[in-house]
């Protein structure tokens, strides 16, 4: 059996204009990154376009950590509808080097159901993440530029400083830092660290601007410290915003990659889910929505996360309503919220895919709670047996939801024919906008109780008292009628890894609140989040290697 890279290259892709082409760009409109990338000019978003296109968001139920497939679901339906004569364009999010060299391996899809080039798109693309990067460490360096200046010092104090550095690579041992060491002209000592740069309130910003105007606004709206006299300090009182967006220039157009079957793809930012929103930016989405009939997205782990956060974050600020819901689910993480361990994860057991079901309920309870029309895409292993299967089928029979095969990893588009139709089937049964799970205008408290009762099920919600602190300087800043971005474990429905399936009777703890003013969200911290990964013990970098002609190898 070929690996992933192995089928990658072993299509030869069609140059960029030729995509282009299929969906009426003009080759003169595109910015080119060799023959089979692109840059897409903001200028071909159409509104009017945009609202008659039919948008699907792909989410999943909580995941194992090796994921479920959403973006391979993603890839290999947009390839159906395409396949049944629907112009379908999937628009996804950049893959971060840190799970790339890590352990979950990139995020191109698999199997027959990627897109490409994938070695680029996996590894550096067209520097996206890189122009995130120096933006955001371009703060920093003038952030602390200011202490050390005494001549145009804000009076900014040190203890205060939310404001880390970043870079796009798992190191743990960069979580926690002291800079300005060395003496006086090396700075101010104080503590700092890193996050992993999917993490940046610039790439939040990025994926949530509207134009290159509205980039600079929401960067100059950063809350960086708090004066000696306890007023705020925001990013353009540093005059930052300027030289930032002038960074992300490049960066705030998508990206016009292809599939394997030469369809078109738009893939553009990469904030995670569960520390961040989790979703393409809000510029790629209408992008396909302006030259697409049908756009097939992903959000992030879960519909407890990406998803909501898609819905009540995203779509809120675009003004965008999906008209349907794909929620894919694999026997392996039904047996898994069953209660089977991950190493035996290949070991049929079709009682544990039947209790691991109650996970897959919630979810679509989810769905349901937001109004939209949802099918469960069944996305099937070689291993998983007829028993398994059928259990899976009765389980979604009896809550009243449509389940189908999906086979896009071994069969590409054409094993996404009965899915596409039931996509297309929903979509034009569905005019109606989303429900939204809260109004942003009332009390932070109670948005974050909406969210941690209404989608994960929690009796109730408590702060440790730096969360209760947190609260009051929220408010005192008159921010609490942004919306609510959670940072919580993917790995359950709560904020316990440990609670798998369907929890219940449980309480939801935020230890601390962040504030994202830039990209405009409440970050409430639960659990053990932590904003820059490790390595695991054997990394995925130790398998990838290149040949003397440039061949690389190892990427999955």
């Amino acid at each position: 059996m070929n690996s992933d890279i192995e089928i990658a290259q072993s299509v030869s892709p069609q140059h960029i204009a030729k995509i282009g082409e299929k969906i009426g760009i003009s080759p003169d409109d595109l910015y080119l990154f060799g023959q089979h990338k692109a840059k897409l000019p903001l200028n071909l978003i159409n509104e009017d376009k945009v609202k008659q296109c039919k948008l699907v968001l792909v989410s999943a139920i909580s995941p194992t950590p090796a994921g479920e497939g959403k973006t391979t679901t993603s890839i290999g339906l947009s390839e159906g509808l395409n396949k049944i004569g629907k112009k379908s364009v999937v628009v996804l999010r950049e893959p971060s080097l840190g799970p790339v060299f890590g352990m979950k391996g990139g995020a191109t899809g698999g199997g027959w159901s990627q897109v490409i080039p994938m070695e680029d798109i996996n590894l550096h693309f067209t520097g996206d993440f890189a122009a995130v990067e120096k933006a955001h460490n371009l703060l920093s360096a003038l952030l602390d530029n200011n202490l050390q200046n005494k001549k145009y010092s804000l009076g900014i104090d040190p203890r205060t400083i939310s404001w880390k550095r970043v870079m796009d690579m798992n190191d743990r041992s960069l979580r926690k830092i002291i800079v300005g060491l060395g003496g006086s002209s090396n700075g101010v000592p104080r503590e700092s660290g890193f996050d992993i740069t999917v993490a940046s309130e610039i790439m939040a910003i990025l994926c949530l601007s509207k134009d290159l105007e509205d980039l600079k606004e929401r960067i100059g709206n950063i809350f960086i410290a708090y004066t000696y006299d306890k007023k705020p300090v925001f990013a353009r009182d540093l005059k930052a915003q300027g030289a930032m967006a002038a960074l992300l220039k490049h960066a705030i157009f998508p990206n016009l990659v292809q599939t394997l079957e030469g369809n078109p793809a738009i893939i553009h930012g990469g904030p995670f889910a569960n520390i961040a929103q989790g979703t393409n930016t809000i510029l790629a989405t209408k992008m396909g929505m302006s030259l697409g009939d049908y756009v097939v997205t992903e959000a992030g782990f879960g519909f407890d996360l990406g998803a909501e956060k898609f819905l009540n974050i995203k779509c809120r600020t675009a003004g965008l309503s999906p008209n349907a819901a794909v929620i894919v689910a694999t026997v392996r993480a039904l047996k898994y919220h069953g209660g089977q361990s991950l190493k035996d994860l290949g070991e049929p057991n079709a009682k544990a895919v039947v209790k691991g079901c109650e996970n897959l309920a919630k979810h679509l309870e989810n769905a349901k709670q937001f109004g939209l029309p949802v099918v469960v895409a069944i996305n099937r292993f070689v291993k998983d047996t007829v028993e398994e299967l059928h259990a899976v089928k009765t389980q979604c029979d009896a809550l009243g939801v449509d389940a189908v095969f999906s086979e896009v990893w071994a069969k590409g588009g054409n094993g996404a024919i009965e899915l596409a139709e039931k996509v297309v089937a929903l979509c034009n049964q569905n005019n109606q906008p989303f429900i939204p799970t809260y109004e942003w205008n009332d009390t932070v408290e109670n948005k974050i109780n909406a969210i941690c009762t209404k989608i994960y099920g929690a009796n109730r919600v408590e702060y440790t008292a730096d969360a209760r602190t947190h609260l009051k300087k929220i408010k005192n800043l008159n921010l609490s009628h942004l919306p609510i971005c959670m940072a919580k474990t993917q790995k359950s429905l709560s904020d316990n890894p440990d609670l798998i399936g369907r929890p219940r009777d449980f309480t939801i703890t935020v230890r601390e609140i962040e504030l994202a003013a830039g990209a405009g969200f409440i970050i409430p911290i639960t659990g053990e989040m932590m904003r820059m990964p490790g390595l695991p013990d054997i990394p995925a970098a130790e398998g990838i290697d290149i040949d003397k002609d440039g061949n690389i190898s190892g990427l999955f």
